[in-house]
C-alpha cells in the first residue's frame, strides 16, 4: 500500500502550455528560452514528467531527472543548460544516465554558448546569468 507523502513535501504541479509570462521558472534562462518558443508557436510544457534514475533497496526512486521543456508536437525534451561548460559534468550525468535508462525518450541539451548564439540571433544579446 502506497504511503501518502506529507504536504509539505509534495511538490507543486508544474504547469503546461501556458505562455511563458505565466509561468514560474527556475531561472531567467528558461522564461527566454520559453518566450522564443512562443515567438514560433511552438507549443510547450514546463518540466512536465521526472524519470526515476536511482532506486533503494525498495525500489523507491531516490535520484530523478526533470527535463526543463517537453515539446509534444516534436515528441522531444529539451534541457537547458546555462552553467559555464566545466560546469555541467553533474548534469550531463543526468542525461547520459537517463539516455541508458530510456533510450526511446529524446533528450536534447541546449548549452550556454547554443542559447547565447541563439538569443544574438534573435537581437536579444542579454547577459543571462549562470545556472547548473
Amino acid at each position: 500500500m502506497s504511503q501518502a507523502v506529507p504536504a509539505q513535501r509534495r511538490r507543486p504541479p508544474h504547469p503546461s502550455g501556458a505562455p511563458a509570462g505565466q509561468v514560474r521558472f527556475a531561472h531567467p534562462s528558461e522564461r527566454l528560452f520559453a518566450a522564443l518558443l512562443d515567438l514560433y508557436d511552438e507549443r510547450w510544457e514546463y518540466e512536465p514528467v521526472e524519470f526515476p534514475l536511482r532506486w533503494d533497496e525498495s525500489g523507491s526512486p531516490v535520484s530523478g531527472f526533470r527535463p526543463d521543456f517537453w515539446l509534444p508536437e516534436r515528441a522531444v525534451f529539451i534541457e537547458l543548460t546555462t552553467a559555464e561548460q566545466r560546469l555541467v559534468t553533474r548534469k550531463n550525468g543526468k542525461v547520459r544516465r537517463m539516455r541508458e535508462l530510456y533510450p526511446e525518450v529524446p533528450v536534447l541539451v541546449v548549452y550556454q554558448r547554443d542559447f547565447l548564439a541563439l538569443l544574438e540571433a534573435h537581437g536579444l544579446g542579454v547577459n543571462v546569468p549562470s545556472a547548473a
